[in-house]
């Protein structure tokens, strides 16, 4: 196989490694009625005049499973840590002691968890999406390279099936994830 066709095939997997990766994003900000530090990721500090992500200003940790605790490495981070939490979507009150700030994870309704997998559901549905339209870009590809004789049919064929394997095993481990996922959501 030449050095193109490589390289094509190479940027396929990569833009399918990347939908994984933000599927995993997307995954771990969805919260599971369990307390954890990355339900905190997104949240951004203003930190003397610029945005700083919180686990650049505070040490976040979870001492059980229902508490998140945050120890602002300067004490006069506190208020903008607070104001942060609370204009988050988060929905979390931030109880305040001058030294720590403690979250309570409340648990989670069994609405609420269906709503969680639905909403699960949906953001593994756009990463099928994304990896489908990543197969869809290279078959284009290799259709436009047989139309143009760089290639020949059975390199085609043979360019197709890879591109299709490659798509049913990233379909599959996105399956998985969203299972696991859910199972992690329905767990009370």
């Amino acid at each position: 196989m030449n050095e193109e066709l490589q390289m094509i095939l190479d940027m396929v997997q990569e833009k399918m490694d990347n939908s994984i990766e933000h599927l995993n994003n997307e995954l771990n900000s969805i919260r599971a009625g369990k307390a954890s530090p990355r339900m905190l990721d997104g949240l951004m500090i203003d930190y003397y005049g610029s945005q700083t992500p919180l686990s650049q200003v505070a040490n976040v940790n979870t001492p059980d499973a229902r508490t998140i605790a945050i120890q602002p490495w300067e004490k006069t981070l506190i208020p903008d840590i607070e104001r942060a939490i609370i204009n988050s979507n988060l929905g979390l009150n931030p109880e305040n002691n001058g030294e720590i700030i403690r979250l309570n994870v409340p648990p989670l309704t069994e609405e609420r968890r269906k709503s969680l997998v639905k909403d699960a559901n949906n953001v593994g549905e756009n990463a099928k999406i994304a990896i489908r339209s990543a197969r869809k870009d290279a078959n284009d590809t290799f259709k436009k390279m047989l139309k143009d004789s760089e290639i020949s049919e059975d390199q085609e064929k043979n360019l197709l099936n890879d591109v299709q394997d490659f798509t049913n095993s990233f379909i599959k481990k996105i399956d998985e994830l969203l299972k696991e996922k859910e199972a992690d959501i329905l767990t009370v």
